[in-house]
């Protein structure tokens, strides 16, 4: 930890578990969890926004509640939901607070990747530890790279060590985590995952997001420097886009659900403040909702919003196709389905985050009431990878038959 973060910080961090996590053991039971955990973390979200506070208690509550396990594998001891199950969490847990929504994402993305790559001893291992409580985060994205997709920090195999170099940025979630995956490159250029301890000697996670939204998601860097760890504690992600996999449109549909969950929160503020704004002067009306032309957009944002979810949740019914049969077809059809709800939930939580403000009026801008904080969390978030590529993904395979390439942003 470096000299810039406070204190609390510093004693926060360890690569174990506070209290062991519960076990939740169906999909009806994880929906359930996320409705509780969110009505509680929506009481605060505006303060923890405000103030840049990070939600250490909110997250201890939200790892112990068993929610971060409900992907490991029913013969793991998991609850092995479906994605549409895991979707519906995420996009719960958004709308009450979508810096918290996102911090699993890269959690999730990484279980995916082991179930695919890892062996079986590293599966029961880390499927275990996550079981007993265990975050991980991500190290994955550099700043300086040509593409997201490439990778300069390397990895080197020494005996039973792997020993790994390198600089990382945007890395939600590896401040709060137990185990912080690393992923380098060999000496062919083929990108491995390392499970590192996250008070490992040389690994530094740096707290230095300062972006106008997502606020508390400590997305900021991370130094590795001469990182050790066992071999046995290293999965060769590469594979899981060697051949066709749900790796990539696994890690899409979380982004797409958290966006999602911002359009529901903010939809729901709408509700609220519209109900409370004046009347306009011209309008003849005696309280703001009376006010057909508010109806009108009240109207319009409830269906995109429902449309919104709708293709979500069959882009996660089209994921759960490509991981009970994995193969070319149902691995692109998950991409383009998932490309278009990327589209629609980009497109809804930026407009009913902007008509949040329009339809409460001035009174809704007074950072007292915090509501900017839905549309600067959708404009920061929906950034994680450019959309107008999406239109481009579903257009070129429905014109041309060209399927998506393979990679996490696909």
């Amino acid at each position: 930890m470096t000299q810039s973060q406070p204190a609390d910080l510093r004693e926060q961090v360890s690569s174990t578990p506070r209290r062991p996590a519960q076990i939740i053991r169906s999909d009806a039971e994880a929906i359930e969890v996320a409705q509780r955990l969110a009505e509680d973390f929506a009481r605060e979200a505006a303060w923890r926004d405000r103030e840049r506070r990070l939600p250490w208690e909110e997250l201890e509550r939200f790892s112990e509640s068993g929610l971060w396990a409900i992907s490991v594998p029913k013969a793991h001891g998991g609850a092995g939901v479906s994605y549409v199950t895991l979707s519906e969490v995420i996009a719960t847990i958004s709308a009450a607070d979508s810096s918290l929504g996102q911090l699993p994402q890269n959690h999730f993305g990484v279980l995916s990747n082991l179930g695919l790559t890892g062996s079986e001893a590293q599966k029961r291992r880390y499927y275990a530890k996550v079981l007993q409580g265990y975050r991980f985060g991500n190290a994955f994205s550099e700043a300086r790279s040509q593409y997201v997709t490439t990778f300069q920090t390397q990895i080197r195999f020494d005996g039973d060590s792997a020993v790994l170099d390198g600089e990382k940025a945007y890395c939600t979630g590896a401040l709060f985590a137990h185990i912080v995956p690393v992923a380098g490159v060999d000496e062919e250029g083929r990108p491995h995952i390392a499970f590192v301890p996250r008070d490992a000697a040389g690994l530094t996670v740096i707290d230095s997001w300062d972006g106008f939204g997502q606020r508390i998601t400590a997305s900021g860097q991370v130094r590795i420097e001469g990182v050790r760890v066992p071999a046995s504690e290293v999965i060769p992600a590469w594979k899981a886009y060697d051949q066709p996999t749900a790796d990539g449109p696994i890690s899409q549909i979380i982004q797409a659900a958290v966006d999602t969950g911002i359009a529901r929160g903010a939809f729901a503020e709408t509700l609220r403040v519209a109900r409370q704004a004046r009347p306009w002067v011209d309008s003849g009306l005696q309280h703001g909702w009376q006010d057909p032309l508010g109806q009108a957009l009240i109207g319009e944002l409830a269906w995109r919003l429902q449309a919104a979810e709708a293709i979500l949740q069959r882009a996660a019914e089209a994921v759960d196709r490509a991981v009970a049969e994995p193969g070319e077809e149902h691995v692109a059809e998950a991409s383009v389905v998932v490309g278009q709800a990327k589209v629609l939930s980009t497109e809804i939580s930026l407009e009913a985050s902007s008509r949040l403000l329009e339809l409460g009026g001035t009174r809704s801008v007074s950072a007292s009431q915090g509501l900017d904080r839905f549309w600067r969390n959708a404009r920061t978030h929906t950034l994680h990878d450019p959309v107008r590529w999406k239109y481009h993904l579903v257009g070129n395979q429905l014109l041309n038959g060209v399927k998506p390439q393979r990679h996490s942003w696909n």
